[in-house]
């Protein structure tokens, strides 16, 4: 409801703002009112039922004002946070965020208290993004908790938050997170520009955000990193990006980012050097696999199967004499059931999941075999596909790869190698092309960056690691000096 100039502000008129308020919330029924004497003023306190603690209320505000003195509002109650304001739309924004209003007879100022404390999920340890050595954490949908993690690990008071309230219905509670004494200045003024020039109705998940700031939409690859892990978060804030929360989502987005992130993992950085380099060759490997893997299998089944020993050609050719469907049905029905079975596993609830993919990879896969209409081969190439795709920490990757696959097979079906090569050579000019926030996605093979090798396909012990990563271009890049200065002595 809009309001006029004159309405717009409060008057010494109790019952007239009390109505101007009940208005401003079209006549909710769940704004309660509860009318009090305070020093033998009429008083009333006004809140919205769902989001304040009632025992909170009680304790802090209203037994204050029944026993209080002649003395201001803001002495006597108990509340972390206490302001005062004449504007009707800041109150119903105060009412919005878990504060109570209290209104006096004679008075043209409400005085809004917190007393909000919604009980929201405990702090647990991520289930998209498990890890071993690591800390066991992970954020929530609540604003301040997820704030709270990120402060704990970086005790520093360069560490800046700005806010942003997005939707004009939700009003959204977003803030961004940097260090001030690192991050870039255009960078943080080109985030800030971003987030402040949307305009829309709802802002409900972190999904939603990402969808209007990143830069190249159609692009099959996500531009910006979304992670649940709090240590995470924080390694790119001590890079020099920048970290956005939403309000009510359980994780957090970082940008700008590479492509090579995504293939990182925090106990990558907990393990010896050997042993994470190794798994980090492994997951980029993966994503070769996951999109080549069924296309180079149909390319050499249908023309170029010289390629093989006898031995695997008699085998393949065995496998294949009685399925009536060409290698590309074959592999695209495969696939469509692996996506299936996928998504009926993460909607059901855990037991029936399990249940499912016992049902699907054993009891399926074998009929299917025994019916003729996919070869054995197939269920091996396919299944080590899926396996490949899963190895990527962060989901979205996992499933960029898996959907790349399939021009990788129609290319492979039309020209064997030669598709294959044709394909994956746009991918990668894609990739050089690509850019997040200004960042080359492809850094640091695209521009070449010989120094920043050491922490991209495999990583050197974390004492070399004295320099950060230059992609997102921070204010300085040494960030360690002699870590081993013992050996000198």
């Amino acid at each position: 409801m809009s309001f006029s100039n004159k309405l717009s502000q409060l008057s010494d008129n109790l019952e007239k703002n009390i109505k101007m308020l009940e208005e401003h919330f079209c006549h909710t029924e769940d704004l309660m009112k509860k009318e009090l004497l305070f020093s033998k003023q009429k008083c009333v306190i006004l809140y919205l039922d769902p989001l304040v603690k009632k025992e909170l209320l009680q304790s802090s505000i209203i037994e204050p004002i029944l026993e209080g003195e002649k003395e201001a509002i803001e002495q006597i109650v108990h509340a972390a946070e206490v302001k005062k304001t004449t504007e009707v739309s800041e109150v119903g924004k105060q009412l919005l965020d878990g504060f109570c209003v209290i209104l006096l007879e004679g008075d043209s100022f409400a005085y809004t208290a917190s007393v909000g404390g919604i009980e929201g999920r405990s702090i647990e340890e991520p289930k998209n993004e498990r890890n071993i050595k690591s800390s066991h954490d992970g954020l929530v949908e609540e604003f301040n908790s997820n704030l709270q993690l990120l402060r704990k690990r970086i005790k520093s008071p360069f560490l800046k938050v700005k806010y942003f309230t997005i939707g004009n219905l939700t009003h959204t509670k977003v803030g961004m997170v940097y260090l001030e004494n690192l991050a870039n200045k255009e960078l943080v003024e080109k985030v800030e520009r971003r987030l402040s020039s949307i305009e829309i109705d709802q802002l409900y998940t972190l999904g939603n955000l990402e969808q209007l700031i990143e830069d190249h939409p159609f692009s099959p690859f996500p531009q910006n990193l979304a992670t649940e892990r709090p240590d995470r978060a924080v390694s790119y804030l001590a890079e020099g990006k920048i970290t956005i929360i939403v309000d009510g989502s359980p994780r957090v987005l970082v940008v700008p980012i590479t492509f090579f992130a995504f293939y990182q993992a925090p106990d990558d950085y907990n393990s010896r050097w050997l042993v994470g380099s190794f798994f980090r060759i492994i997951r980029i490997f993966s994503f070769i696999v996951a999109i080549s893997l069924p296309a180079i299998y149909i390319a050499i089944v249908s023309f170029h199967s010289e390629v093989l020993p006898i031995g695997i050609l008699y085998s393949i050719r065995t496998s294949l004499e009685y399925v009536p469907f060409p290698p590309f049905v074959e592999a695209l029905t495969m696939q469509i059931i692996l996506e299936l079975l996928k998504e009926s596993s993460i909607r059901l609830p855990s037991p029936i999941a399990q249940t499912i993919g016992i049902v699907g990879g054993l009891v399926i896969g074998t009929a299917i075999v025994d019916a003729h209409i996919v070869s054995n081969m197939m269920i091996v190439v396919i299944g080590f596909t899926a396996i490949a795709s899963f190895v990527a920490p962060i989901n979205e990757m996992g499933t960029s790869a898996r959907l790349l696959g399939f021009p990788t097979m129609i290319a492979a079906t039309l020209f064997g190698f030669f598709g294959i090569v044709f394909v994956l050579m746009l991918l990668f000019m894609h990739l050089c092309k690509l850019d997040s926030f200004g960042t080359p996605y492809f850094s640091p093979l695209a521009p070449f960056k010989k120094e920043e090798i050491k922490d991209t396909f495999i990583r050197l012990p974390f004492w070399k690691l004295n320099t950060r990563p230059t992609d997102a271009k921070p204010a300085y890049a040494n960030q360690q000096g002699r870590t081993r200065a013992w050996k000198k002595k």
